[in-house]
């Protein structure tokens, strides 16, 4: 069975010696009674949270799955009563609004405690993190009479909600879904249509499911110009507030999956189901979008909280396993092997997998500063360039996190040999949980070319700018520090690189049609990079001076980043300079 237990003091080290975070929190209103005590009490209870309720039933929840009846899910035996128990201590409010029963605790502290529930237990998490987004929607799109009638019982946990995007033939391009949505003359609609691939769709968990579905109306633009959303609730809701008649929306079927098995994904069907519109008409994927850059970030989390469950169950098996003696003479002379942690490649694999973790925690921490800061800031110049690097960064979070967390959790594998292989060592189960994170939220390609055609070369990129002028800006802050000296030149040369990169990206986007798709996977990579270049000098200087073990090992792991995983993106950039030319040339019958 794999282990985890929540890695408090890295995230207490990212919020407070990195970041500053209760500096952050006090320079807005809305955050300012975040104390740094309060967040460390935070992330204390949640540590015992997902390791007390959601953990223990991480496997059996996988054995079991989901199970489908005559249109109802039940969800694996202890889900109900474990989301009962996150429901009634607040943590399905955490950063909900206040003003309808949520706890208002900033997105910097909520993606720590994100990360800790995709580590303990992926399938369990995705209920109440699909319940957040919707919530999030509804907030920021919602008539005030929506608001007040459903999101304090989604905040408490009494109800959840749901994203209705994807229909049989419709995925990538929304543009062509077929859901209809008829005015009934009493200022609803009746929507019609079937989606497919919604998680939570159909479940145990609660009384009432809240679905937020994409629909066109009669007339409407062609195209994702003519997309509106609206509220389907499962249950009407009375005038006071008590459930009512079942609405027309039905679960046709729940799909056996590879991995993530108890999480319900359902087929729902409407049938002139009854719904509400939310927002404007046909600004259904705006509204929709306001809560894709924290969705994405999310999913980004169950790359990165995977991987470091890989990563903790690796090392301990490798302090455990005998095998070999060490090449530098005996290690355990008490026994007949030594323990693979002494072997050169196993140290490879560990020092990889906690290289990546421990900078992506650092990387989600700042993106969560930074969409506190666009949703909170007062200073109109500070939003709009926080809003701006959300934009540019989490594309590349998403995909970063997820594409290394498969590899984290792969490597994990290959450390328990054929154990890993085995289901009871859990680890298997790891790698399938992590596998979709790549493909569902907008498969990882798709932020790949988000990133290089949206938001660099349709920006020329002035964002890339913005962004490596902030990691310049905060090089000349710690000016001679002695840590950041011993890795300065490699920064330099990696800040360079991105550079260069991008200007290669711009440059063939500009002559030739096919190079933001030919190129857009191995910008991301290269961006991703050196990010965590960015983030690992920043650790190393915050560590420094700290004269205990964690700063001593912060420095090494830092070095070792730069010194076997950083050159990965000189490689990347050699590819990109190779262009779209070969890998279009073949006619598609040739394949």
């Amino acid at each position: 069975m794999a282990v985890y237990k929540a890695p408090l003091d890295d995230m207490r080290f990212v919020l407070n010696d990195v970041f500053a975070a209760e500096q952050v929190w006090a320079s807005m209103p809305a955050t300012a009674e975040v104390t740094r005590d309060l967040a460390d009490a935070v992330l204390e209870e949640a540590g015992k949270m997902v390791e007390g309720v959601m953990l223990p039933i991480n496997r059996s929840g996988d054995e079991e799955g989901c199970q489908w009846q005559d249109g109802e899910v039940t969800a694996p035996a202890g889900f109900k009563q474990a989301f009962r128990t996150m429901a009634e201590n607040g943590w399905t409010a955490l950063s909900g609004n206040p003003q309808y029963g949520g706890q208002g605790m900033p997105k910097m502290l909520a993606v720590l405690f994100e990360e800790m529930m995709h580590s303990a237990n992926t399938s369990l998490a995705l209920y109440s993190l699909l319940s957040n987004g919707a919530s999030l929607c509804l907030d920021a799109h919602a008539t005030e009479e929506l608001k007040q009638t459903y999101l304090p019982n989604i905040y408490a946990g009494e109800w959840s909600g749901t994203m209705c995007l994807t229909e049989p033939h419709s995925g990538t391009d929304l543009g062509i879904i077929r859901t209809k949505a008829e005015p009934n003359g009493d200022g609803s609609f009746a929507i019609s249509g079937t989606k497919i691939f919604i998680t939570g769709g159909e479940h145990d968990l609660v009384s009432n499911i809240v679905h937020l579905v994409l629909a066109k109306l009669p007339g409407a633009p062609s195209g994702s110009k003519g997309i509106s959303l609206f509220l389907v609730p499962k249950f009407f809701v009375n005038e006071d507030g008590s459930l009512g008649e079942r609405n027309g929306v039905a679960c046709g079927s729940i799909e056996h999956k590879m991995g993530i098995k108890g999480s319900a994904t359902c087929v729902m069907n409407f049938d002139s189901a009854k719904g509400w519109l939310v927002g404007e008409e046909n600004q259904g994927l705006a509204c929709m979008f306001t809560m894709m850059n924290y969705e994405r970030v999310s999913i980004g989390l169950q790359g990165l909280g995977l991987g470091e469950t890989s990563y903790q169950s690796a090392v301990e098996y490798a302090r455990e396993r005998l095998q070999g003696r060490s090449a530098t003479g005996v290690q355990n002379p008490n026994g007949n092997a030594d323990p693979i942690i002494v072997h050169g490649d196993v140290r490879r694999m560990l020092m990889n997998m906690r290289a990546l973790n421990e900078a992506g925690r650092a990387l989600s921490a700042y993106l969560g500063m930074q969409l506190d800061l666009a949703k909170y800031s007062e200073d109109d110049a500070q939003r709009a360039a926080a809003e701006d690097r959300v934009a540019l960064l989490t594309p590349v979070a998403k995909a970063f996190f997820t594409d290394r967390g498969l590899d984290n959790c792969i490597t994990g594998q290959q450390v328990f040999g054929g154990h890993g292989f085995i289901r009871e060592w859990g680890m298997e189960q790891l790698v399938r949980d992590a596998r979709i994170a790549q493909i569902y939220e907008g498969t990882n390609g798709i932020q790949a070319l988000d990133l290089a055609g949206r938001k660099v070369t349709r920006n020329q990129g002035k964002s890339v700018q913005a962004f490596l002028s902030e990691v310049r800006l905060w090089l000349e802050q710690e000016g001679d520090n002695a840590v950041l000296a011993s890795v300065r030149a490699e920064l330099d040369a990696a800040l360079a690189l991105l550079a260069e990169a991008t200007g290669t990206l711009m440059d063939q986007a500009g002559r030739d049609p096919n190079a933001v798709n030919a190129l857009a996977v191995e910008y991301l990579d290269i961006f991703g990079y050196v990010t965590y270049a960015w983030l690992w000098a920043r650790m190393m200087v915050a560590a420094d001076g700290r004269g205990d073990s964690f700063g001593a090992n912060k420095q090494v792991v830092g070095r070792y980043f730069f010194e076997r995983l950083l050159p990965r993106a000189q490689s990347l950039l050699t590819q990109m300079k190779a262009g779209s030319a070969t890998m279009m040339e073949l006619d598609a019958d040739q394949f």
